[in-house]
């Protein structure tokens, strides 16, 4: 697992955030904000409002027509199914589940279909651990 955060860290420049919260008390907003600062270019993904962290937000991955590194996912794990194929169908190689979000589902699809995955970790917490 470890070779594998590494990995996906060092290879990762664009992010989609699913579910990036306009409220800076939320865990989506504190660590989008910190991938920001970190250098990342981040992808908001809402249903709701315009813009986040001085970034349009979209209303789903489909939407977006930049290339995509990784999406990093804080919602409900059995959203993660929904997404997968949107994944596949975009190219996008890495897929992150924060932590306390589960899917052994998509990982055990993502593993098979050559995605990077990880599920019930934070990115936040990861980055200073991989980041040269």
């Amino acid at each position: 697992m470890e070779e594998n955060i590494k990995k996906i860290l060092e290879q990762t420049k664009s992010i989609a955030v699913i579910g990036l919260s306009v409220d800076s008390s939320k865990a989506s907003y504190i660590v989008a904000q910190y991938l920001q600062e970190n250098g990342y270019k981040i992808y908001p993904i809402y249903p709701k409002f315009k813009e986040v962290l001085g970034e349009k937000i979209y209303r789903n991955l489909e939407d977006i027509n930049e290339k995509i590194d990784l999406v990093l996912m804080f919602r409900k794990g059995s959203f993660a199914t929904n997404l997968l194929p949107i994944i596949i169908q975009k190219g996008i190689k890495n897929f992150w589940l924060q932590l306390g979000i589960f899917n052994d589902e998509v990982q055990e699809k993502c593993q098979k279909l050559g995605i990077n995955f990880v599920q019930d970790r934070c990115i936040m917490r990861e980055l200073p651990l991989y980041k040269n």
